[in-house]
C-alpha cells in the first residue's frame, strides 16, 4: 500500500482528502475539526513514510483558488470594515504581531539559536510560507550568506518543525478561551456590534397606522428621521385595495402596511406608526404575489436595487435576498450578486417579465465565468510577483498568497468593470474555496508530518518544537484575551484575526457556525501577511 501510495501522489492526495473530511464529519459532544482534519490526516501519511511527496504545485494551486475566493467574497465587507472600525483593531492586531515577533526573537536569542533559525520557528509559526521564502530569497542573493547552503537549510527544518503547532496552537487556544470565556455563539451574533456586519435574519409584520400624527407623514421622510433599516412591501387602504409603497407614498390613518426588517427595527416602526396587526395581508394573494427569482442575469450582477429603477418598470418590490444560507434584508444600497434568490412582491402581470429580467436561471446563476477567474488570479499572481523595496535592504514580496488575495479583494469590493463581472456565484466560490484549502492542507500535512514526529523524538528538533509551540499557544491566548475582555471585540471576529492559516479559520467558522471568524480573517490578513514578510526579514538583519 506504501508503495502504491508512493508512486502515486494523486492517489495519495485524494486518499488524505476523503479520510480526512470523513474524520473532520464526526461529532463529539458536538464539536468537530471539519476540514481542518485533512492537515492532520497528512501529517499522519507524512510520518507514516517521510517518502511520501505530493507535488509543489498542488500547494500552490491550492492556495491560490483558497485566497482568491476568499478575497472575491469578502473584498465589500473588508473595505467597509476598515472605514467603520478605524485604527482600533487594525492597530491591536499589529501590537499582536509585533509582540509575537519580538517573543520569538528574544527567546531564541537567549536559548543561542542561530538567527535562521530563529526566523524559521517565526514563519512557522506564523504559517507564513511567503515570509520565509522572503528570507530565503534575501539569502540567496547575497553569495556571502547563502556558503554552503547551511543557513537556508537551517531555516527551512526549523519552519517545518513549528508549522504544524502553528495550526495546532491556534485550535487549543480557540478551545481553551472559550471554555474560560463560555462563549455563546448564537447569543453573541444576535448583539454584534453593527460594525461588524452581521445582518439579523429579516422578519416581517402588518403594522396598522393607528396613530393621529403619522396622517399625511411620507414615508421617505420617516426613514430619513428615524435612520430606518426596513423595506416597506404592500399597503392595505380601506377604500382602495392593496397597492405597493414607495419612498414618496403620504400614509393615512387606517393603512395596514407590510415592514421588513430585523425584528428590533420592526418594534421600533410599530411603536412610531400604532399597532401590530395579528393576521398578515401577505396572506392575500389575490392581486399581488410573492416570487422567488434567481439573479442569473450578468446585466443586473453588481448593481444595487436603486440603480435597477424598479419602479419605473414594474409594480414590484424585492423586500429580502437569500445569498447562501444568509438571508438579507433588500435595501436600496444592496447590491446583487451572481445567484441571489430574491424576493419579489409584484402584481401578477409583471411576474413574469421580472424573472426574465433577472434571468431565473439555476444552471447560469451558477456557472463560472472563467476569463474574468483567469484574469484575476493572473493579475494577482503578477502583483505577488512584484518586489518592494524598504528602507535598510529589505525587500519583500507578497507572493502567491498575498497577491491574488489583494487583487481579490479589490475585484471583490469593485464587483464588476463595466461590462466586465468579476464576482462569482456564492455556491461556485465555497467550492472552489473548499477546494483550494483541501489541497494546501493536504500537501502541509505530508510534508511536515515527518518532521513532526521527528521533532517530538528528542535533540535541538525538539527544543525548536518547544518553542514554537509555545509562541503559538501564548500569543494566541493573549490576543483573544485581550481583544475579548479589554477591548470587547465579539470573540468570533478574534477567531478569525488569530487565523494565520486556513485550517485555524474553517476550525472557529465550524464553532461558530456564523460568519464572524471569516469577518475578521478578512480585515487582517491582508495586514498580518504584509506585516510576517517585513518582521521575518527584520528578525534576520537584527540578530
Amino acid at each position: 500500500m506504501s508503495q502504491l501510495l508512493l508512486e502515486n501522489p494523486l492517489l495519495l492526495l485524494f486518499v488524505i482528502a476523503a479520510l480526512g473530511y470523513l474524520f473532520g464529519s464526526i461529532q463529539i459532544n458536538g464539536n468537530g475539526l471539519g476540514v481542518a482534519a485533512v492537515l492532520f490526516v497528512g501529517l499522519f501519511f507524512g510520518a507514516w513514510n517521510p517518502e511520501f511527496e505530493i507535488p509543489a504545485i498542488v500547494f500552490s494551486l491550492g492556495i491560490v483558488l483558497f485566497v482568491y475566493s476568499i478575497g472575491l467574497n469578502s473584498g465589500p465587507a473588508f473595505f467597509s470594515s476598515i472605514q467603520k472600525n478605524g485604527l482600533r483593531d487594525i492597530l491591536f492586531s499589529i501590537a499582536m504581531l509585533t509582540i509575537m515577533a519580538a517573543m520569538t526573537g528574544g527567546a531564541g536569542y537567549l536559548l543561542n539559536m542561530s538567527k535562521e533559525t530563529i526566523v524559521g520557528i517565526y514563519t512557522g509559526s506564523t504559517t507564513n510560507t511567503p515570509a520565509l521564502a522572503g528570507v530565503l530569497n534575501y539569502i540567496s542573493e547575497r553569495p556571502a550568506l547563502a556558503g554552503d547552503g547551511s543557513m537556508v537549510e537551517n531555516a527551512v527544518v526549523a519552519y517545518s518543525y513549528t508549522y504544524p503547532m502553528g495550526v495546532i496552537g491556534g485550535l487549543l487556544a480557540i478551545v481553551l478561551m472559550e471554555k474560560i470565556f463560555r462563549i455563546n455563539y448564537d447569543e453573541e451574533v444576535e448583539n454584534v456590534d453593527e460594525r461588524y456586519f452581521i445582518e439579523s435574519r429579516p422578519v416581517s409584520a402588518t403594522v396598522l397606522v393607528a396613530k393621529d400624527n403619522m396622517h399625511g407623514v411620507k414615508l421617505r421622510d420617516l426613514k430619513n428621521k428615524n435612520n430606518w433599516n426596513v423595506v416597506f412591501g404592500r399597503i392595505y387602504r380601506d377604500d382602495f385595495g392593496f397597492f405597493l409603497s414607495n419612498w414618496d407614498t403620504i400614509l393615512q390613518k387606517g393603512d395596514q402596511i407590510m415592514v421588513v426588517g430585523s425584528q428590533a427595527t420592526i418594534d421600533e416602526v410599530t411603536d412610531t406608526l400604532g399597532i401590530k396587526e395579528d393576521r398578515s395581508i401577505a396572506y392575500d394573494r389575490k392581486d399581488y404575489d410573492v416570487r422567488t427569482i434567481f439573479v442569473s442575469n450578468h446585466h443586473v450582477v453588481g448593481q444595487s436595487i436603486s440603480s435597477l429603477n424598479l419602479y419605473e418598470k414594474y409594480d414590484a418590490v424585492i423586500t429580502r435576498i437569500r445569498r447562501g444560507d444568509a438571508e438579507i434584508l433588500a435595501t436600496s444600497e444592496t447590491v446583487l450578486e451572481l445567484g441571489d434568490r430574491i424576493m419579489v412582491v409584484a402584481h401578477r402581470d409583471d411576474l413574469e417579465r421580472l424573472c426574465k429580467y433577472f434571468g431565473d436561471s439555476y444552471y447560469n446563476s451558477s456557472k463560472v465565468n472563467l476569463f474574468t477567474f483567469g484574469l484575476g488570479i493572473a493579475l494577482g499572481l503578477l502583483l505577488g510577483l512584484a518586489e518592494i523595496k524598504l528602507p535598510g535592504g529589505i525587500s519583500l514580496k507578497l507572493g502567491i498568497a498575498g497577491g491574488p488575495l489583494i487583487v481579490g479583494l479589490l475585484f471583490g469590493y469593485l464587483r464588476r468593470t463595466g461590462p466586465i463581472v468579476w464576482t462569482m456565484p456564492y455556491s461556485s466560490n465555497v467550492l472552489l474555496r473548499q477546494l483550494g484549502l483541501i489541497l494546501l492542507l493536504a500537501t502541509i500535512g505530508v510534508r511536515s508530518g515527518g518532521s513532526f514526529i521527528e521533532s517530538l523524538q528528542g535533540g535541538a528538533g525538539l527544543t525548536i518544537f518547544a518553542l514554537g509551540a509555545g509562541v503559538s499557544i501564548l500569543t494566541a491566548m493573549l490576543t483573544l484575551l485581550i481583544g475579548y475582555k479589554l477591548l470587547k471585540i465579539p470573540y468570533g471576529i478574534i477567531m478569525g484575526y488569530i487565523s494565520n492559516q486556513p485550517a485555524i479559520l474553517e476550525f472557529g467558522l465550524g464553532r461558530s457556525k456564523n460568519m464572524l471568524p471569516l469577518q475578521g480573517y478578512t480585515i487582517m490578513f491582508p495586514i498580518a501577511l504584509i506585516l510576517k514578510i517585513i518582521y521575518a526579514q527584520l528578525l534576520f538583519l537584527v540578530l
